[in-house]
């Protein structure tokens, strides 16, 4: 069957009145319905936004959030997982960075109450790399944006999430060379998991090392990772990289990260992403 490019209320019915054509069967039926359904969360804006507090350990306060845009659950997209293993299968990848950016920033400004608005708070905002690399992105709108939202651009952390998904470093660092020429930071996501090889912290000299929670999951009991955690510290030491340790959920990890020398903490155990821009709270004093 020849595909069909075009996807629309009306061709998803015809594939559903067809004799010749089992719904249940079909990957290119889901892959237009779902294809549908992406096109209609964002002409609607039909994202949840999250903001998870990451703290800074030896200030104890709230030095910034992570955005995390969310899906409503539904039949076709069953968790956040699923629908953004989906996005990455279509030519909507661009498009759709670019929307959960804005929707990221337009909804920070929004939430900031009158006695968050002058602590200029940093936002992470997960990016995937090769949105970076298109010239259409780095044509200065972002930077618009944030004039019109009375952000500056150095409260800005681009945090590249996909794995392993830079090859040409050379060019990579040409372009954040660009953006770091502008205020904005970048940010290593993943750094522990496996996925992420030194070449990668070498060339792009990120500002942030963000550790998995892989690695920081029962850190205070694993010799292991407590070594590979010092390997990184004494790189962030030597480059001038702050590190922050993801996945904090026990307070026995807190302790050791903090007396390890890690910068910024984020994680269950400091604060729970939510729609509202919370302040983290630390479990030394909870």
């Amino acid at each position: 069957m020849k595909p069909i490019s075009v996807t629309t209320p009306k061709t998803v019915r015809i594939f559903e009145n067809s004799k010749l054509f089992n719904p249940y069967k079909s990957r290119l039926f889901l892959y237009m319905k779902r294809l549908f359904a992406l096109k209609k969360i964002m002409r609607k804006e039909q994202m949840n936004t999250f903001f998870q507090p990451i703290l800074d350990i030896e200030k104890n306060e709230t030095f910034g959030f992570e955005a995390l845009n969310r899906p409503t659950p539904s039949p076709l997209f069953s968790n956040a997982d699923v629908f953004y293993e989906f996005v990455g299968q279509t030519k909507k990848v661009f498009s759709f960075e670019c929307f959960c950016r804005n929707l990221s920033l337009h909804r920070f400004r929004e939430r900031l109450d009158d006695h968050l608005r002058n602590q200029n708070f940093i936002l992470f905002v997960n990016i995937h790399p090769n949105v970076l690399l298109d010239k259409n992105y780095h044509s200065g709108e972002t930077l618009s944006l944030l004039r019109s939202l009375g952000i500056q651009p150095q409260q800005v952390v681009f945090e590249l999430t996909e794995r392993s998904a830079v090859t040409d470093f050379d060019e990579f660092s040409r372009v954040l060379s660009h953006y770091r020429s502008q205020g904005y930071r970048i940010a290593i996501d993943d750094v522990g998991s496996g996925y992420n090889s030194l070449k990668t912290l070498i060339y792009l000299k990120p500002e942030f090392i963000k550790i998995d929670r892989s690695l920081i999951q029962n850190i205070d009991m694993e010799i292991a990772q407590q070594q590979l955690l010092s390997v990184i510290l004494h790189y962030a030491q030597q480059s001038g990289t702050k590190v922050i340790a993801e996945g904090i959920e026990r307070i026995e990890e807190f302790h050791f990260i903090k007396q390890a020398g890690v910068h910024y903490a984020q994680g269950y155990a400091l604060g729970r992403p939510n729609e509202q821009l919370l302040l983290a709270h630390s479990p030394m004093i909870s």
